[in-house]
């Protein structure tokens, strides 16, 4: 079995962690993080329940000792800051992109060949960042959201019809953000049975509404981000790395022409299997679809010009 890096023992990290363990989907598990002590102490409270939950991956916490990762096929980034009251979209890039890169680099210097899942926000431009410093195969880079976003129109999409979420395809692509996310309501269906047949305009309207500001509800509620989705979405991604299952999800990916446009990472279809993303799959967007991807495009875009004005590529 494989070996696993969670870079960040914080609420996002130590659930992936946990997630994974819980799949078996390693033998061994790197849990890491800065803070002194925090990843030990979630790596033995999670092996504390590995005899009630029949798992037998051993997790090992460590502070900020990358030669503990050497080996890692897969590594999963979680690092970085939320945005506090007062900061700029900028700085808060300067913050995270530094720490992200930083991560890489240490990753980088015991596992050459690791699959690397990008999940510190922003997103799309920390996913870009990883590709530029890498020197990794683009396959080799993958941002997780879309698979994050694409489970929260499914959860709305259960509640308007009422079924199980299991049962609905749903797919979300663009960009990871409130504004940026494109909900494909043409393509989701329950059990084959288009959607728009199934709920009025209005209604499927407000699930589409709802999945954009997903993230930003739970943030509200909780008064942070949330964990147990995002964590749930990239032990999800791993598994079809490490299984080599060949599903099909949204990430956030390098595209060279695919769906128009080109040196840019953005959420759309991929196969996963255990060399990362194995193939774009093109879903044929309709005009109204490809006006809303390119206008995601270019806001995902402005914000990675942050990464050139702050001289960080």
């Amino acid at each position: 079995m494989s070996k696993i890096t969670v870079v960040g023992a914080g609420n996002v990290g130590a659930t992936c962690a946990n997630a994974i363990a819980q799949k078996e989907l390693a033998s061994e598990l790197i849990l890491l993080d800065i803070k002194e002590g925090f990843a030990e102490g979630k790596s033995l409270d999670m092996m504390q329940t590995s005899a009630l939950l029949e798992f037998d991956t051993r997790i090992t916490g460590v502070t900020n000792d990358y030669s503990a990762t050497a080996g890692s096929e897969v590594v999963l980034i979680t690092s970085g800051v939320p945005r506090k009251p007062g900061m700029t979209r900028e700085e808060l890039v300067g913050v995270n992109a530094g720490i992200v890169k930083d991560v890489i680099l240490n990753v980088l210097k015991y596992s050459p060949n690791a699959i690397i899942i990008v999940i510190s926000n922003p997103m799309d431009t920390m996913t870009y960042l990883a590709l530029k410093v890498s020197g990794l195969p683009k396959n080799q880079i993958i941002g997780m959201g879309g698979i994050l976003d694409s489970s929260r129109f499914k959860c709305y999409l259960s509640s308007a019809l009422k079924c199980p979420a299991t049962d609905l395809e749903a797919t979300v692509i663009g960009g990871h953000g409130d504004t940026t996310m494109i909900p494909l309501k043409r393509f989701a269906n329950y059990k084959g049975v288009a959607v728009s047949q199934l709920l009025s305009a209005e209604a499927l309207d407000k699930v589409v509404a709802d999945t954009k500001v997903g993230g930003a509800t739970l943030t509200k509620l909780l008064g942070t981000s949330a964990w147990y989705a995002p964590g749930a979405a990239s032990a999800t991604l791993t598994e079809s790395i490490v299984r080599d299952q060949k599903k099909i999800f949204p990430c956030c990916v390098s595209l060279e022409g695919e769906y128009g446009q080109k040196d840019i990472c953005i959420g759309v279809p991929v196969v996963t299997g255990k060399t990362g993303w194995e193939a774009i799959v093109d879903y044929k967007l309709d005009s109204e679809e490809q006006a809303l991807f390119n206008k995601s495009a270019d806001d995902v875009r402005n914000v990675n010009q942050d990464l050139v004005n702050l001289k960080l590529l």
